[in-house]
């Protein structure tokens, strides 16, 4: 037969339990709370779930104050007038590079029509480069330099185009330096490279240079400028672009390929 507790003893486990009951439910709601904290999302989501806020808080809304790092706090309504006033000078900005993009790229391709129209009254190969070393000149730059490829022009002797005939074998460390996987290279050369490319190499301080043919195998054009900034790594290719596939076209017309 089981001994009785004594009743002190049932009413300390009565309010142990009891204890540890309201302090499993002041968990439970204290993490319930912490599930319901706001955050930037959450205020997100709800303004996003009820569209109407901003109506039915207006006068709220005027009053509340923003932090601001001149004038100490200005109110939301002001806020968005700054930030709407930085937005329309973003997009003033943006619409004034777009035209000058667009009036540079209409100069481009009137440059490049210019030329093409020289060159269609040459002809000769001897005058077909005086015209585009004279429409180089008349750009403010030195000149233009043409070189052909002898392993896919014929251009070796007794040919009268050997003086433009360049060996890929030559070419190849100015390649790999500077061109690698490009066709197109603006910025300076050193004197070697220079020497291969250009006669007097001592006014030169940049170049343009473009690989002639789809592919880049079939000669090389090289326009020189005076000024070490003429030509630089970031600027537009395309004038160098569309001749690297047009001048092979005129060149065919007196030259053979192999």
């Amino acid at each position: 037969m089981k001994s009785k507790q004594p009743q002190s003893t049932q009413q300390s486990k009565q309010s142990i339990a009891t204890v540890r009951k309201k302090q499993r439910k002041q968990k439970h709601i204290k993490n319930t709370n912490a599930c319901h904290i706001l955050n930037d999302e959450l205020v997100h989501q709800y303004l996003i779930e009820n569209p109407d806020f901003f109506i039915r808080n207006a006068q709220q809304i005027a009053d509340l104050v923003i932090p601001h790092p001149v004038r100490g706090a200005i109110s939301l309504p002001e806020w968005q007038l700054a930030r709407q006033r930085i937005r329309i000078q973003e997009l003033e900005t943006e619409i004034t590079l777009l035209m000058e993009q667009a009036s540079f790229n209409q100069k481009l391709f009137e440059s490049l029509i210019e030329l093409l129209m020289v060159l269609l009254q040459a002809d000769s190969f001897s005058e077909f480069i005086k015209r585009l070393d004279g429409w180089a000149k008349s750009m403010g730059l030195i000149g233009a330099y043409l070189y052909l490829f002898d392993n896919k022009w014929q251009v070796s002797p007794p040919s009268n185009y050997y003086s433009y005939a360049l060996s890929p074998d030559k070419f190849d460390f100015i390649r790999v330096r500077h061109l690698q996987y490009h066709f197109q290279y603006l910025g300076q050369l050193n004197t070697t490279e220079l020497e291969l490319l250009i006669t007097d190499t001592q006014f030169v301080g940049s170049v343009a240079m473009t690989l002639l043919g789809e592919y880049g195998d079939l000669g090389v054009l090289v326009f020189a400028s005076r000024h070490k900034d003429h030509y630089q790594a970031g600027q537009g290719t395309f004038l160098l672009e569309k001749l690297s596939k047009v001048l092979p076209l005129f060149i065919e017309k007196w030259v053979h390929r192999k």
